[in-house]
């Protein structure tokens, strides 16, 4: 990572919005589209598409006449290892699926999902599966970033993040966005929803991070996406299973404020990674993501630092998205471990210092029989689901 930044200092980073006057080309990265109503220490990534004209990112919009205008969104999409859904997630941002019938798997004439402004950078930690020849062949719009190895969620975002001029010790040759969403490749952005977000925090100026209601498949409601602290005390209602017990309980079951009509307007401790909003601003007063956090719990953590450091986070229920939810991390069984020692990360970083010792020995306790439990479980669905090697072989 640390070679990938001198190399953004040394102006060689790609430049994805290319400014033509004589034959008034839309840039490549950046998408016009209309309504239908902390230190790094990982391989650097490699960009698709070669270094191209440079001038200095700026967080604001540039008073030149014949300047690249500031886009109001770069989307970062971290990938592992899901070609369809990412095609799915990309198609729903950069297609509309009005004009999608009868063009084929490319969408070509199909009219663009959202009006604002943005770039799309997709970011990929070493997949196998052929993300990234999916990505060149089908959107050479998109923006692709390839690490060489699976550098975890944090450290993977932190890659598009920068590139796109969200961090200030960073020089980039293009104007920063005015906002950063980090997207999930396993979700689906209906025509309209990342609009009416944007329009929704440029009235709300006070706003540093939001997030709109998540549905999962199935209908159900991603009960990640509008969320208290895990506060020692919340924790502690959360691994006794009282939160389980009194679901629209404000004492009890504060974390995923499930008391809460799923449709309302409201200020929350955070929102959930899938798709999380962020003004250019608050990146700015809060930094980048903690790389410690390998997988989760760096939403929280994120929301945390941007609320402490004066912003605002706000759910807004009258937006839907879809979240499949877990189409990477199901993958591995190191996810398990991973989100467990995300909560104890949290909770050292956060509230360690304040708590109690007797309170912190049963949150360690809660923790550490909790995953033991869902670990064991996961080993024994993942060993019932495999045949003995016998008849694997072909044995009787």
């Amino acid at each position: 990572m640390t070679e990938y930044c001198d190399r953004l200092e040394a102006g060689l980073a790609q430049e994805f919005y290319m400014h033509s006057t004589l034959e008034g080309t839309r840039p490549a990265g950046i998408a016009r589209q209309s309504s239908p109503d902390a230190p790094a220490r990982h391989a650097p990534a490699t960009a698709s598409t070669p270094p191209k004209a440079a001038h200095r990112g700026v967080t604001a919009p540039t008073t030149h006449p014949d300047a690249v205008p500031t886009p109001d969104v770069g989307i970062i999409i971290l990938n592992y290892n899901t070609v369809d859904l990412l095609r799915d997630c990309l198609h729903s941002l950069l297609r509309d699926p009005a004009g999608m019938a009868g063009t084929g798997v490319d969408g070509a004439g199909a009219r663009p999902a959202v009006a604002c402004e943005m770039v799309v950078c997709v970011v990929d930690n070493a997949s196998t599966d052929g993300s990234t020849a999916m990505v060149r062949a089908e959107f050479p719009e998109v923006r692709l970033l390839v690490n060489a190895a699976n550098v975890g969620y944090s450290a993977g975002n932190n890659v598009g993040l920068r590139w796109l001029g969200f961090d200030p010790t960073v020089s980039v040759a293009h104007p920063c966005p005015r906002y950063a969403l980090l997207l999930n490749p396993d979700t689906v952005v209906p025509p309209g929803a990342l609009d009416a977000m944007v329009a929704y925090m440029d009235a709300q100026p006070q706003i540093g991070v939001a997030g709109p209601r998540v549905r999962r498949p199935d209908g159900a409601l991603d009960l990640a996406c509008r969320r208290s602290f895990p506060t020692p005390t919340v924790s502690a209602y959360r691994i006794s299973g009282l939160s389980r017990l009194f679901p629209k309980s404000r004492r009890f079951n504060a974390y995923n404020l499930a008391y809460m009509p799923e449709d309302a307007v409201h200020p929350v401790d955070s929102v959930v990674g899938a798709f999380m909003l962020v003004r250019a601003a608050a990146i700015a007063t809060a930094g980048l993501l903690d790389e410690r956090f390998f997988m989760y719990g760096e939403d929280l953590d994120w929301a945390k630092r941007i609320k402490d450091a004066g912003w605002q986070v706000w759910y807004n229920g009258q937006v839907e998205i879809v979240h499949v939810k877990e189409a990477a991390s199901r993958q591995s069984s190191k996810a398990r471990i991973d989100f467990y020692e995300a909560m104890w990360l949290f909770y050292q970083k956060h509230y360690r210092a304040t708590t109690p010792r007797w309170l912190e020995m049963l949150i360690l306790l809660g923790i550490v029989a909790s995953g033991s439990l869902d670990i064991a479980r996961h080993l024994w669905r993942f060993g019932r689901s495999r045949p003995p090697v016998g008849r694997k072989l072909g044995k009787p």
